[in-house]
């Protein structure tokens, strides 16, 4: 990763051409890796898998929209607004996981490294196990996001209000993280330290888990619709501005106290971010089109992408770092290879 050139320089270092362009003819919602092969979950009913070379299979999943996906780089899982819990494995083949016993929408979900799967309907939280034991907890109000503590069983639901987290092997109450506000995504740290999560309004909260002390993170013109944590959990990437706002987690404070980097700013909306797992790097994709590499060190970029067309909707690396995947809202989408 040599190659990148200062942002304020004469000319700004692009690969397009080293980008295997895959048109897929309908919106991507997210993209996944399982192992080498790409898998883009569309809005509604479909999911394409393709190879680095641009080989495009499609595989079928829900009955309507795909309202929610996540993966664990074994398969992903997808909640859609058919009331079923879908399972897709890395060869393509899919399998209900579960149905809503009232048809209702399942628009949140989350996967723990032991095999464990959460899931949200309305105001009810969902949580199996590999061996099929379930349990369910209901929140004050609808479940705005999931998301699994890294270490332990541990299940932080999100909602009007603040954050409850759930213990689900446990007969201990659950623990309530309060903050005034309709809380939507959230995210563990990957050291287990802290809490964040992105809000109705134009912010994010966070809490750390010690002693629950807050952390406000405001000032965005618009909402943040993506998060990422850079390698080793350093600093947290986040959407919602025309610059990518990267908060610093190196102390034990967090962001307290703490300017967060500005980096790669543009004439468009930061759409989604994407931190590569092993390096301090991050794909960026804008409201334009755009797709850029930004080394976080620096800020530094380089062009994957050029600008035009409809907002990027989809960017994530696979483990190893060494692809890259992104699909935008109509359809257009591509991998570039390290």
């Amino acid at each position: 990763m040599d190659n990148f050139d200062a942002p304020d320089g004469p000319s700004i270092v692009s690969i397009t051409d080293r980008v295997k362009l895959t048109p897929l003819g309908s919106g991507v919602g997210s993209v996944h890796f399982l192992g080498d092969r790409a898998f883009f979950v569309g809005a509604e009913e479909t999911i394409a898998i393709v190879t680095a070379d641009g080989e495009i299979t499609r595989t079928e999943t829900h009955f309507g929209a795909i309202l929610c996906a996540a993966s664990d780089g074994k398969r992903i899982v997808t909640g859609g607004d058919d009331g079923k819990l879908i399972a897709i494995d890395g060869k393509g083949e899919t399998s209900t996981i579960a149905t809503d016993a009232k048809r209702r929408w399942i628009d949140n979900v989350a996967l723990h490294g032991d095999g464990t799967v959460a899931w949200s309907a309305g105001k009810t939280a969902f949580v199996r196990n590999p061996k099929g034991e379930e349990k369910t907890f209901e929140v004050p109000s609808t479940v705005g996001g999931l998301a699994f503590a890294p270490k332990g069983l541990r299940l932080a639901i999100a909602h009007y209000g603040g954050v409850t987290l759930w213990f689900p092997n446990m007969a201990a109450n659950p623990e309530f993280l309060e903050w005034a506000g309709s809380h939507l995504a959230v995210m563990f740290s990957p050291d287990n330290k802290f809490l964040v999560t992105a809000m109705h309004e134009p912010a994010m909260h966070g809490w750390r888990l010690a002693d629950n002390r807050h952390m406000r993170m405001s000032g965005y013109p618009g909402r943040v619709r993506s998060m990422s944590w850079s390698a080793g959990g350093k600093g947290l990437a986040t959407s919602g501005a025309d610059s990518v706002i990267v908060w610093p987690f190196t102390s034990k404070d967090g962001p307290m106290g703490k300017e967060p980097a500005m980096l790669a700013p543009m004439p468009a909306r930061v759409a989604v971010v994407a931190c590569h797992p092993k390096n301090d790097i991050m794909a960026v994709g804008y409201s334009d089109g755009t797709v850029l590499m930004v080394r976080l060190e620096d800020g530094a970029e380089i062009l994957v992408r050029r600008t035009g067309g409809a907002p990027v909707s989809g960017l994530t690396w696979n483990a190893k770092g060494t692809l890259l995947a992104f699909g935008s809202e109509d359809g257009d989408a591509g991998i570039l290879e390290m």
